[in-house]
C-alpha cells in the first residue's frame, strides 16, 4: 500500500456508546481510502470497545473489500492514559499528516480532503481549524450548543506565519490537540511526545508543538464536533478529581516555565501560566477554602504572583489586579460571593 496522506489517531477508552459514531464519522469522508489510515489505539478498555475496533478492522480491511476499503489498525495496550493512547498512534502512523481525533467526538463529513489539500498547497506544517460543542439530549439526539466557546477563538486570518507568532497572535488558551492537522515529521523530529500520568496534556503539549514550526496557518471550517459529557474527569465535582486537576495543572506550568527560556516571545506562555494559576484559585475556594493560606503559599513559592493579563476579558483583567494587590484579600471576598450563589462546598 502507498504511504497514506493522513493519518488519523484515535486513543479509546471505555466509551463504548460514542464509538461507532466517531469511527462511521471517520469512514465518510472525501479522502480515497488510499490516502488515509485510521488508527484505533485501545488503551485497556473493560467494556465492548476492543471488540468494536476488532469488528471494524476485520470488517472494512482493504482484503475484506466493504466500504471504501478503509485502512483501520487496530492496537491494543494496557492501560496508560490518553498520552500514552496518543503516543502509540503517533509511533504507528505512516501518513504525511496526523490528525487526533478522541473517541467520543466524531468529524463533519467529507471535510478532510479540503484540509489535506490545503496542508500541501500551503506546504504547512499545521493546519488548524474550527470546532463544534455538542451534547446528547433527553431524546438521545446530538445537538450542537455553544456554551464555553468565545468568538475570539475563531482565527480569521489566513496568513501563514512561523508557530511561535501564531501561538501569540492567533491562539486562545483553547489549545486542544485535536484542533489541528499536524506534519508527521514534526512530531518525529522534535520527539513531541505528550506527557503521560497528567490531565490537561494539551495546554503542555501544543505550545511545544507550535513553537518549532515555521509555516502555520488556519481555516474557520467548521470540522470536529467535541461532546461535553459531565461524566469527564476534568469536568467530575469531586474533590479527589480536582486535586488531580490541580497537581496536574502545577506540573504543565513548570514545563510551560521551560518552554518560555528558548522563546523570543513569552506573551502567551506567560499569560497562559497565569490562567492555569487563577484556575488552581478558583477552586480551591470553592472546595478547599479552609486551607487556603496553605494554597496562597504554595502558589508564592512557585512565584506565580503576579499574574500576566494576557488575551483575557476586562472581568478577569481586574480580578489579576485585586489578586497581585492581595491574594488572600481577593480569596475571601469571591468566598463569600460563591457562598451566596451556592457555587463552594
Amino acid at each position: 500500500m502507498a504511504t497514506p496522506k493522513l493519518s488519523i489517531i484515535v486513543p479509546i477508552y471505555n466509551v463504548e456508546p460514542y464509538l461507532r459514531k466517531c469511527v462511521e464519522s471517520l469512514l465518510t469522508q472525501d479522502l480515497d481510502p488510499a490516502e488515509y489510515e485510521i488508527i484505533l489505539v485501545d488503551d485497556g478498555s473493560t467494556d465492548g470497545c476492543p471488540a468494536i475496533c476488532d469488528e471494524y478492522a476485520q470488517t472494512l480491511h482493504p482484503s475484506g473489500g466493504s466500504r471504501k476499503g478503509a485502512n483501520i489498525k487496530v492496537i491494543h495496550q494496557p492501560n496508560g492514559g490518553l498520552s500514552a493512547a496518543r503516543n502509540t498512534g503517533i509511533m504507528a502512523a505512516k501518513g504525511k499528516f496526523v490528525q487526533f481525533v478522541d473517541s467520543d467526538d466524531y468529524l463533519q463529513p467529507n471535510v478532510l480532503r479540503g484540509l489535506v489539500e490545503q496542508m500541501e498547497r500551503e506546504d504547512l506544517d499545521v493546519l488548524r481549524f474550527d470546532y463544534q460543542n455538542v451534547r446528547i439530549n433527553q431524546a438521545g439526539d446530538y445537538e450542537v450548543f455553544q456554551p464555553y466557546k468565545h468568538p475570539h477563538q475563531v482565527d480569521t486570518r489566513t496568513d501563514v506565519v512561523d508557530g511561535e507568532t501564531y501561538l501569540n497572535e492567533r491562539m486562545t488558551y483553547a489549545c486542544y490537540a485535536w484542533m489541528f492537522l499536524i506534519r508527521r515529521e514534526i512530531l518525529l523530529t522534535n520527539h513531541l511526545a505528550f506527557v503521560e500520568g497528567i490531565l490537561f496534556e494539551d495546554t503542555e503539549w501544543t505550545p511545544r508543538m507550535l513553537t518549532v514550526t515555521r509555516r502555520v496557518n488556519s481555516t474557520c471550517q467548521i470540522v470536529y464536533n467535541y461532546l461535553m459529557r459531565n461524566n469527564s474527569i476534568t469536568q467530575t465535582f469531586t474533590w479527589d478529581n480536582k486535586q488531580r486537576n490541580i497537581e496536574s495543572l502545577f506540573i504543565v506550568n513548570e514545563s510551560l516555565k521551560k518552554l518560555a527560556l528558548c522563546l523570543t516571545d513569552t506573551r502567551w506562555v506567560f499569560g497562559d501560566i497565569s490562567d492555569n494559576y487563577y484556575g488552581i484559585l478558583d477552586t480551591v475556594i470553592r472546595y478547599d477554602y479552609a486551607h487556603i493560606r496553605g494554597w496562597i503559599r504554595r502558589l508564592k513559592s512557585v512565584n506565580a504572583f503576579p499574574f500576566v493579563a494576557y488575551k483575557v476579558s476586562r472581568n478577569v483583567r481586574l480580578k489579576y489586579t485585586i489578586i497581585n494587590v492581595s491574594p488572600t484579600l481577593y480569596t475571601w471576598v469571591m468566598h463569600i460571593v460563591y457562598k451566596k450563589k451556592g457555587m463552594s462546598k
